[in-house]
Formats: C-alpha cells, structure tokens, sequence
C-alpha cells in the first residue's frame, strides 16, 4: 500500500510541510501549479536549506515581491520562531493606526531577518479583515481540482473552528487578517495539492511536538501551544520536548488533523523517497519536518462493521459512505436486501483496521440510524501497489500497479481521465482507450 508517513519531532508548520512533501514529487512541476494558481502577486520558490548539517528544503513564499514576515512581524509581535508567517491567530480587533512610524529600530522577537524594518511610512497598506465566506470564495476561484479544493476548505474550516472557540465568538464572526492570508492559502493548497500528487493511499504521523514556553501575539503573550493549536491537537498524541518557542503552528495542527488518519511510530515500510521541508530557525535538533513515501505491507488484521438500515435516504446513506471514506476506511459499501416486515433496506459494511475501529464505529452511529453494529474480524491478503505517472498528448497521467503472487496489473487513474474528458469534451471510455492505444 502506497503509504506516507510524517515525522514531527520539531512540530509541523504549513510552509514545512509543503517544503517536505514537495521533494517527494516531481518539484518544478508543483511549483508551476502553485504560481499559476491564479492568487495576484504570489510568488512560491524552492530554496535550499541546511540545518545541523541536514540539506532540505524551505519555501520562500512572496506577496507582492515582499516576503510576508517582512510586512508582518512588526504587526503580530508574534512569534518566538519561524516556521510560518502568519500563524492564522485572527484578529477580533480594528487596527486604528493614525500615527506614523517614525522610529527605526531592530526588532528582536528571534527572528533571523537580515534587514531591519524602519518604518518610516503611514501604513500604506490597509488591513482589510476577510472572513472565512471569502476564504472559501478565493479558493473557489483556484486553478485547482476540486478535491483540492474541498481539502483546502475543509482545512481552514478547522483553523476557523479553533479560533472561534479559542476567543469565544462565531464563525461566521472570525475574521483573518490580511497581511499573511495570500501566504497562509499558499501552504494549505499548497499541501492540499501535494497531497493529490503523490497519492498516498495510507498516511501516518508521529507524536506532534508543541514546544514550550510562552509565545507573544496581538492579544498578549500566550502559553505554548496556544489555543488555536491546543484545540486542534484534542485526540492527537502530542507532547512539549525539549524546544522552547512554537513548533507547532495551527496551519500545521489543521493540516495534519484533516490528512492523517493515525498517529504512530513509523510503521514497517519499504521507504522509496524522504523530503526534508526546513523551518526557518535554528535550533540545536534540525528544525524540519521528515516525510517518507514507499510500500507498506497491507496484509494483516482487519474489522468488519456491520449494520442493517431500512428507515434513511439514498442520500443520507451516501454521506455515511463518504465520511467514513474520508476518515480512512479501507473500504464502504452497501448491499440490498429484504428485512422483517417485507421492508427493502441494506446491510451497511464498513472495513478498516483495528486501530480505526472507534473512529468508525462512533461516525456508523453518527450518521446512520442504526442501534447496534456487528464486528468481525479476519485477515486480508492483499497485491502490493505503487503509483506511476506517464506523459501524454492529454499530460500527464497516473497509472496504479499492482504486483504479488505471480499477479501484475495496471489501471489507469479513473480522476485523470475523468478530467482529460470533461476538457475534451468525450467519455472516459474515449480517453482510456486512447491511451492505451498510444502505449
């Protein structure tokens, strides 16, 4: 099983992340999506990285020619390190600035930037506040798929969640400002589209480091992790380690919350490729964060869960079958029969393994009506599987092998073709056979 797993001894931030899981995929390819995503001024570049003699990468993210720590920090006052800028802590304030910056001095929050910030200007930019309605929209309008999208959404609808019941206010109240919102959308599409790249059918994580300490922000100096990050990391194994400043950004605890589906040692895999995405300080541990991508051995034990429905919706029944999908199920499906009463109905089936077995148990009775589900446990044996991606007329597309036990087999990736013939204009049979014929 094409599984990925990321190691977070030294937290996880946005632009940490997306640095490491681009140097598992084809780079120059990621960073021409991501600049041609259609954000005004936004300028992504893939800069090389050394720490504690560890060579990485870290994703220098500009607005407008300017790189928003440079615009920011003098604003927020708020990081004790730099793994993200901003941390997406929302501003419930107005910014009142009626007087001039006339003093020219060093900022020392350990932030290692070369310059010094004289600002000698009457705030020429305007902090405009958007809200988490006009998030959605500008995502909307990405040159993206719409799985990215509705990642990325589903993402900061967490981060929007957090911070909400961190400053005891509505959603819909929740407001980001904007100096940093380009940037934060840069590492969570950015992720979002790393994600559909490499096509990890398994993802894992360790432990999250938080760090320790005290961090200080617009509202005041705050404990480590601060709230929004506290919030987001409820149910995931976490702990402070020896650091103390900020591993953890909300961006990053928001990512890993929505993508991975369980938090462990490195599982037994045959690795292929590591990413190293760098964090901008220095620490005494290199400041990064790992990800290896390779073959995980799929055969082991599994749970069957079993219930029977005769009183929901088709479409209520789809919801189901979607979220435990995306929770990270192995497999869902339903099948019709006929129950007490001459009633048609059907046995819903959700498979996983045993370590998911809560999570899945508690959405079956979430969004199902039943009131008892049956477990059953077994061993699956299974073709190890791996991901390719081939040129074509069309561009690029992804092609799934299997191979084990004398067996080997290939199939087209049905979401490529699916949007090789929305463009064309044609069926997906059209362009399957297509491709076949010009292999």
């Amino acid at each position: 099983m094409r599984t990925l797993y990321l190691e977070c001894r030294m937290g996880a931030a946005g632009d940490m992340l997306m640095a490491a899981l681009s140097e598992l995929t084809d780079q120059n390819e990621f960073l021409a999506k991501m600049n041609g995503l259609g954000l005004d001024g936004l300028e992504i570049q893939a800069v090389p990285s050394v720490k504690c003699g560890i060579h990485g990468t870290h994703m220098k993210v500009e607005v407008n020619g300017e790189e928003e720590v440079s615009e920011d920090v003098h604003e927020y006052h708020h990081h004790d390190h730099d793994h993200e800028h901003p941390h997406d802590h929302e501003h419930t304030h107005e910014h009142h600035h009626d007087h001039d910056h006339e003093h020219s001095h060093e900022h020392h929050h350990d932030h290692e930037h070369a310059h010094e910030h004289h600002h000698d200007h009457d705030h020429g930019h305007h902090h405009v506040h958007r809200h988490m309605s006009d998030i959605e929209t500008i995502i909307n309008n990405l040159n993206v798929s719409d799985t990215v999208k509705g990642n990325a959404q589903a993402v900061y609808r967490l981060i929007a969640e957090a911070e909400s019941h961190a400053h005891n206010m509505p959603v819909e109240e929740i407001h980001f400002h904007e100096v940093g919102t380009m940037d934060a959308i840069a590492d969570v599409v950015g992720v979002c589209l790393l994600m559909e790249m490499i096509g990890a059918e398994r993802i894992y994580a360790s432990p999250v480091a938080t760090g320790s300490g005290m961090v200080r922000c617009a509202h005041g100096i705050l404990p480590v992790p601060a709230p929004a990050t506290a919030y987001l990391l409820q149910g995931i194994p976490s702990y402070a380690g020896n650091i103390e400043g900020e591993l953890c950004t909300p961006t990053g605890a928001a990512l890993l919350k929505h993508f991975v589906q369980s938090f462990e040692k490195q599982p037994t895999m045959k690795t292929e490729k590591i990413g190293y995405g760098m964090g901008f300080k220095d620490f005494p541990a290199a400041n990064c964060v790992r990800a290896f991508l390779g073959e995980a051995d799929d055969d082991g034990e599994v749970v069957e869960l079993v219930c029977n429905i005769d009183d929901q919706t088709a479409e209520e029944i789809g919801f189901a079958v979607d979220e435990l999908f995306a929770a990270g199920s192995l497999d869902v499906y339903s099948t019709p029969v006929n129950m007490k009463k001459n009633r048609p109905g059907i046995v819903f089936t959700c498979m996983c393994r045993s370590d998911q077995k809560e999570k899945m148990i508690e959405l079956m009775f979430r969004h199902l009506t039943t009131i008892g589900i049956r477990e059953y446990t077994c061993r699956r044996h299974s073709l190890s599987r791996s991901v390719e991606t081939m040129d074509t007329p069309y561009g690029k597309v992804r092609i799934k092998k299997s191979d084990g036990f004398g067996i080997h087999r290939e199939k087209l990736e049905y979401e490529d073709l699916a949007e090789i013939a929305r463009r064309e204009g044609t069926s997906v049979a059209a362009v399957r056979e297509s491709l076949k014929a010009k292999k």
